[in-house]
């Protein structure tokens, strides 16, 4: 399948909660299987702390580590994570979270990725979360209509 940067916003946007989040594919190379994203920070997504929540950069990694495995599935499947392992390694405190995800091996029925998410403040960039995740591949199927 041919994929644009509009293709891979149409992928992120399917994905409801992805999409309430509002994250957002910068840059993809379908060849290697990296993709890069943003997440612009908003009050909701805060701990008391006035920090991300974990669970937010911990998707922010997730899905971008799945959408990076997508980009080398062959058409007919799916990326789904079997295996997730997130390290916080310090306070998620900016105006955007950064996220580059690749996959490190890929093959036919699982791959393997990982990511680095960084939060940004004006010019400051800082690395908070290191992740990776076994993604396995799922034929599609199609539900038949009652």
């Amino acid at each position: 399948m041919a994929i644009d940067l509009n293709t891979l916003r149409g992928f992120f946007q399917s994905a409801p909660f992805v999409a309430h989040l509002g994250i957002e594919p910068l840059a993809f190379d379908a060849q290697a299987g990296r993709v890069s994203t943003v997440l612009t920070m908003q009050p909701q997504w805060l701990q008391h702390t006035g920090q991300a929540h974990a669970g937010v950069s911990t998707t922010l990694a997730d899905h971008s580590m799945g959408s990076a495995a997508q980009l080398l599935a062959p058409d007919g499947f799916w990326i789904i994570t079997a295996e997730l392992k997130v390290s916080l390694l310090r306070p998620a405190k900016g105006e955007r979270l950064c996220c580059e995800a690749w996959v490190v091996k890929p093959g036919r029925q699982i791959m393997f990725t990982e990511a680095e998410v960084w939060a940004e403040a004006g010019a400051e960039r800082q690395l908070v979360v290191k992740a990776s995740a076994t993604m396995a591949l799922v034929a599609v199927t199609r539900e038949k209509a009652a």
